[in-house]
């Protein structure tokens, strides 16, 4: 389906963006706009949550969910699985009719080879693997996982993208490897982020980085064949253009719509709206250490912030599905605390806590945050609200807003004195949020760890990292969440509402908060 822009405004944009797609008339094709946050095709690398989208559709992983929820664990690769009964040992069963798209036959040796890769890559997502304690090949299509210890989420994480089972011979072939030195040695990004050696539907054709993915359908897909032959996934990081873009009809489904244009694109017949509470959780980041976060390593100043901030308004910026957890544990997880537990804006005790702690005066700090939309929410509109209740007890924020990888890079290597940030979910299981704590992966970003933690909440983390009965676990977050709210580094803003709109002739939408959209099911 090939369509015209007749809107003059952004016809040089188009002519840029879509020269690739007139050159295929031929071709069924998606186009999908989106505003683009992530770095690395390298599944093993995977982490960006924008990034699933392309790694869902090009690779796959031993178990999965139902296209449109989290609530249920599917085989997949996998046709079935055994788990021992002290919890440490899973024995996976391959299917036997897998190939990836060279046509080689999936075994047990490729999975054994991209955990290892993944876990010895020692990247973002590599602590998802930590309680892996060897991953072997039993024969050709059994694969036995052993657990350091119990690990109720185990299943959960490997369907998260960074356990994306490659074709082992040809990722070698291209630099690739599995020793313990791969963070050293492993050469295979380059030749993965123009290529893909996979089992899924597609196949990564070409990445030009803030421009476009290209991906073309897997002629040897071992599944249903999907419907496009080709996904052209654009990165227009304006909702205000995608929203143009998709009006005028050249691109298929807008990722990032906001709240306030959701009244004017249900007037319109020919696009469908989608609208849902996400996963994702905004929050501030303090950080502990004082040569970095100042003031902001002060428990009571971070205190004082979680009274200073209005968490109505900031829901209501947010718009339409939009709510605020009560603390880092965001809503719809098992054991997440109810809204009504959370606490209310209280101007008074934040004034007092900041005289308690010496600054009666207030003083001025410096805001940083990626100056990019994510699902809607503008990062700079959020800053400009955070800066204006802030405001309200002493506190002058100056605002330093980032380029989106320049700000990650910096968040991540635990740079940033304060900082707007955003979490979504790496695997669907509540355990997740136990980075939030001391030595967890957004913890140390926050220079948070076992010296400068109270031991009250280090006992409370060992314990539910290991606990598998499900009440048990569920009453230890509720501990958890009531001393994240008096103490720690981090303050829960809101969970934004999360919003598409697509051409209303466009079947198979579904959401999922682990990929979004899965592009592999849509057709016309």
């Amino acid at each position: 389906m090939r369509r015209f822009i007749t809107v003059l405004f952004v016809l040089s944009l188009i002519v840029m963006v879509f020269g690739t797609v007139t050159a295929q008339d031929d071709e069924k094709v998606l186009v999908v706009g989106l505003s683009e946050d992530y770095h690395s095709l390298d599944p093993n690398r995977a982490y960006e949550p924008g990034g699933s989208q392309v790694h869902h559709s090009v690779y796959d992983t031993l178990v999965t969910f139902p296209s449109d929820s989290v609530d249920e664990i599917l085989p997949n690769l996998a046709a079935d699985w055994d788990i021992s009964e002290d919890g440490l040992v899973y024995t996976f069963y391959l299917r036997d009719d897998v190939v990836f798209s060279n046509g080689d036959p999936l075994t047990a040796d490729d999975v054994v080879f991209s955990f290892n890769r993944m876990k010895n890559l020692k990247d973002n997502p590599a602590f998802l693997a930590d309680t892996i304690a060897s991953v072997e090949a039993a024969d050709d299509l059994t694969v036995v996982l052993t657990l350091e210890h119990p690990d109720p989420a185990i299943l959960a994480k490997l369907i998260f993208d960074a356990f994306s089972v490659v074709n082992a011979d040809v990722v070698r072939e291209h630099g690739g490897t599995d020793a313990e030195d791969a963070a050293e040695t492993d050469t295979a990004e380059d030749w993965l982020m123009n290529n893909s050696a996979g089992t899924g539907p597609y196949m990564v054709e070409s990445y030009e980085p803030t421009v476009q993915t290209v991906l073309v359908r897997n002629p040897n897909y071992w599944g249903e064949p999907a419907y496009f032959d080709r996904i052209i996934i654009q990165n227009l990081p304006e909702t205000s253009t995608q929203k143009l873009i998709l009006e005028a009809g050249d691109i298929d489904i807008a990722m990032d719509v906001i709240a306030d244009q959701l009244p004017s694109l249900r007037q319109n017949d020919a696009i469908e709206v989608f609208s849902t509470q996400s996963d994702t959780l905004i929050f501030l980041l303090c950080n502990q250490d004082p040569e970095i976060g100042g003031p902001m390593s002060d428990p009571l100043v971070q205190r004082a912030l979680r009274y200073a901030v209005n968490y109505e308004e900031l829901k209501f910026l947010s718009g339409e599905g939009a709510d605020n957890p009560a603390a880092m544990v965001p809503i719809g997880f098992a054991g997440a605390l109810d809204p009504s537990e959370g606490l209310t804006r209280d101007l008074d005790q934040a004034r007092a806590l900041l005289a308690e702690a010496g600054y009666a005066d207030g003083f001025t700090i410096d805001l940083e945050y990626p100056d990019f939309n994510y699902i809607g929410t503008e990062f700079g509109i959020v800053a400009q609200k955070v800066q204006a209740d802030l405001a309200e007890v002493g506190i002058t924020v100056n605002l330093v807003p980032q380029e989106f990888q320049v700000s990650l890079e910096a968040y991540r290597a635990g740079r940033q004195g304060f900082s707007l940030w955003l979490w979504n979910p790496d695997y669907y299981d509540t355990l997740d949020y136990v980075e939030f704590l001391p030595n967890g992966v957004v913890g140390n970003r926050a220079n948070w760890t076992d010296e400068n933690a109270d031991q009250e909440i280090l006992d409370l983390r060992d314990a539910v990292i290991v606990e598998t009965d499900s009440a048990t676990r569920n009453e230890l977050f509720r501990q958890i969440q009531l001393y994240e709210q008096q103490n720690g580094p981090f303050v829960p803003l809101f969970q934004p509402g999360v919003h598409f709109a697509y051409d209303a002739n466009l079947q198979g939408f579904a959401y999922n908060g682990q990929w979004r959209v899965d592009l592999t099911r849509l057709h016309y």
